[in-house]
């Protein structure tokens, strides 16, 4: 099977992105860095692919791909856009995931709150679905900033509470109880709440990410 990363974005539109972050950077501010952390994770992403024979990325795009943002994505890393599904959290990944899968391919899934995500723990997710069913990187906070699928485990996001500090745990559960196997790489921090921008701003690499007005 080849591999897909299929990447979840956001439009970076004030007010309707990063609004925990609001507080800390006002709508635009959350929104500039929005904007900033898809085209570092797409560029992460073209790294990915380069290194990776027959490897494809798709971005999958709320509220619709024809905002001219996810257009200028597209041209700017030869990735293909897809619409994000109608629901919840859970039910638009595992349509995503499961249209991968029927396709004949290998997918992980990715959000676009984690600058440190690098292309070699991507290429690590991959190798680690060549023995398990299910492969995530954690995140700090318990959730998780990328899953993979080898296999449909139709149980692994049922009623999981998105945007909680159990998400982790209660996918491990889900796993186990579906007697699926679901290889944990070392946890990575993200970027949701005001208190995850210092950590940014501390990282020489990342520190220009953060909007100028915050900086100043």
């Amino acid at each position: 099977m080849t591999p897909v990363l299929q990447v979840f974005a956001r439009a970076p539109v004030a007010g309707a992105c990063k609004t925990r972050l609001i507080p800390a950077l006002g709508a635009a501010g959350a929104a500039s860095l929005q904007e900033n952390l898809v085209r570092r994770t797409l560029a992460t992403a073209a790294q990915w692919r380069g290194a990776t024979a027959g490897a494809t990325v798709q971005l999958w795009c709320a509220p619709a791909s024809t905002h001219p943002f996810f257009a200028d994505c597209a041209r700017a890393f030869g990735v293909a856009l897809r619409d994000q599904a109608d629901g919840g959290l859970g039910a638009r990944m595992w349509l995503a995931l499961v249209d991968a899968l029927r396709d004949g391919r290998t997918p992980v899934l990715v959000g676009t709150d984690c600058p440190w995500l690098d292309a070699a723990a991507i290429g690590a997710l991959f190798a680690a679905l060549a023995r398990a069913e299910c492969a995530a990187i954690p995140a700090l906070d318990g959730g998780y900033v990328a899953i993979g699928l080898a296999r449909a485990v139709p149980e692994l996001f049922a009623g999981v509470d998105w945007g909680s500090a159990r998400v982790m745990a209660q996918t491990r559960a889900r796993a186990r109880r579906a007697r699926a196997v679901l290889h944990a790489a070392t946890p990575l921090p993200d970027v949701d709440v005001p208190g995850d921008l210092a950590r940014l701003r501390a990282d020489p690499a990342l520190a220009p990410l953060v909007p100028a007005a915050m900086t100043a």
